[in-house]
C-alpha cells in the first residue's frame, strides 16, 4: 500500500513536471503558467527552480520515471508491449498535446538511438508528434548508420521542404546519413507508383532500405484528414479514407489501415502509397509510437492489439482509456 508521504510525493514531481514542461516546451511565460494552474507566480519560480534541481530539466523536460508507473506497468502487461512511457501532459487541444508528447518521448527515443545493434531507422516526418520530437531532441553518441523516410512526400511543397530539414536534422543528431524518398507518397494508380518508382534510383534505394529497419518511428492516425495535409494533395481524399472506413479500417499506421483488433485491412488503396509496407513494418523488431488523444483512442487501441507497436509514449488519459478497454 502507498503511503500517504509518497502520494504527496508524487503530486510534487508531478506539478513540477507540468509546470517545467509549459515554461520550457511551450514557451509560456511565469505569468501565464500561473493563471493557467492557478497559482502564484512566485510558486511558479519556485517549482521551475526546483526542476532543475531535480534533474527533470536538462534543455528538455525529462520525466520522472517512477511517476506513472502503475499506467506504464499495466500497459506493457494487457498488450505486450516491451516498454511505455505515461506522460502528464497540460493540453488544451491537439496540437499542444502533440507538443508535450513530442517533448516528452525525446529522451526516451534518443536513448533507444544509442542502442549498439539500432543501424537502420525508419522515420515518418509527416507526423506532428515526431516533428516536435526532433525538434527537441540534442546531438547523441548513436551508432546509426542511416535515417530512412518510410514515406513519400505528402501535402504542399513548403510542408515536404519542412519534412526533409527534420530528416536531415535527425540524421545529423545521430550522426547517420538521411535515405529521402522525394516522390509523391499518395498517387492516383498503380501505374504512376510504378513509374515513379521506375524512373527514381534513389526513391528504390530507399525503398530497399525499408527491407532492413533495425527501429521505426511509427506515425498513427484516424481515417480522416488532419492538418496540416490537405485532401488530395499527395494524399488521400476524405472520400477514399471513407473507402478504408467502410472496408473495416479505424485508422491507420505509415497509412497502412488496420481493424478494431488491429488485423491489416487491404484495400487497392494500398497500391496508391509510395512507402513502408505492412510487410516491412511487420519485421522491424523495434517499433516506437508516440501518440495520444481522443481522435486516436481507437486506432492506438488497434495497433496495440495488432502488435504493430513494441514501445508507446502516451498521456495519462489515453493510457487509461486504453487499459479500461483493455481486452478480456
Amino acid at each position: 500500500m502507498v503511503g500517504i508521504g509518497e502520494d504527496d510525493q508524487a503530486d510534487r514531481l508531478r506539478l513540477v513536471t507540468k509546470v517545467a514542461r509549459l515554461y520550457h516546451a511551450r514557451r509560456l511565460r511565469q505569468v501565464e503558467i500561473a493563471d493557467r494552474l492557478r497559482l502564484s507566480q512566485p510558486r511558479v519560480s519556485r517549482l521551475l527552480a526546483q526542476a532543475e534541481d531535480l534533474g527533470i530539466v536538462r534543455n528538455i523536460v525529462a520525466v520522472p520515471p517512477e511517476l506513472n508507473h502503475d499506467l506504464e506497468q499495466g500497459l506493457c502487461e494487457v498488450y505486450g508491449l516491451e516498454s511505455a512511457h505515461v506522460v502528464d501532459a497540460v493540453a488544451g487541444d491537439d496540437h499542444e498535446l502533440t507538443t508535450d508528447l513530442g517533448s516528452a518521448a525525446a529522451p526516451f527515443v534518443a536513448a533507444a538511438l544509442t542502442a549498439t545493434d539500432v543501424r537502420t531507422v525508419g522515420f515518418t516526418g509527416w507526423s506532428r508528434t515526431l516533428r516536435n520530437m526532433v525538434e527537441a531532441m540534442r546531438p547523441m553518441q548513436a551508432v546509426a548508420t542511416r535515417i530512412v523516410e518510410m514515406l513519400g512526400d505528402l501535402g504542399a511543397p513548403t510542408l515536404q521542404q519542412d519534412v526533409a530539414h527534420l530528416t536531415q536534422r535527425l540524421a545529423s543528431l545521430t550522426g547517420a546519413q538521411p535515405a529521402f524518398l522525394r516522390i509523391p507518397g499518395v498517387v492516383a494508380s498503380p501505374e504512376i507508383r510504378e513509374a515513379l518508382l521506375l524512373g527514381d534510383p534513389h526513391a528504390r534505394e530507399t525503398m530497399r532500405l525499408l527491407d532492413s529497419l533495425d527501429l521505426a518511428l511509427l506515425s498513427i492516425g484516424p481515417c480522416e484528414v488532419v492538418a496540416p495535409l490537405r485532401a488530395g494533395d499527395n494524399y488521400f481524399t476524405q472520400a477514399q479514407f471513407d473507402e478504408a472506413a467502410r472496408a473495416g479500417a479505424v485508422g491507420q499506421v505509415c497509412l497502412r489501415f488496420l481493424d478494431a483488433d488491429g488485423a491489416p485491412v487491404h484495400t487497392p488503396l494500398d497500391d496508391l502509397v509510395v512507402g513502408v509496407t505492412v510487410e516491412q513494418l511487420q519485421r522491424v523488431r523495434n517499433r516506437w509510437a508516440v501518440a495520444g488523444g481522443k481522435g486516436k483512442y481507437a486506432v492506438i487501441r488497434a495497433a496495440l492489439l495488432g502488435r504493430w507497436i513494441d514501445r508507446l509514449v502516451t498521456d495519462t488519459a489515453t493510457a487509461t482509456h486504453l487499459l479500461e478497454g483493455a481486452p478480456s
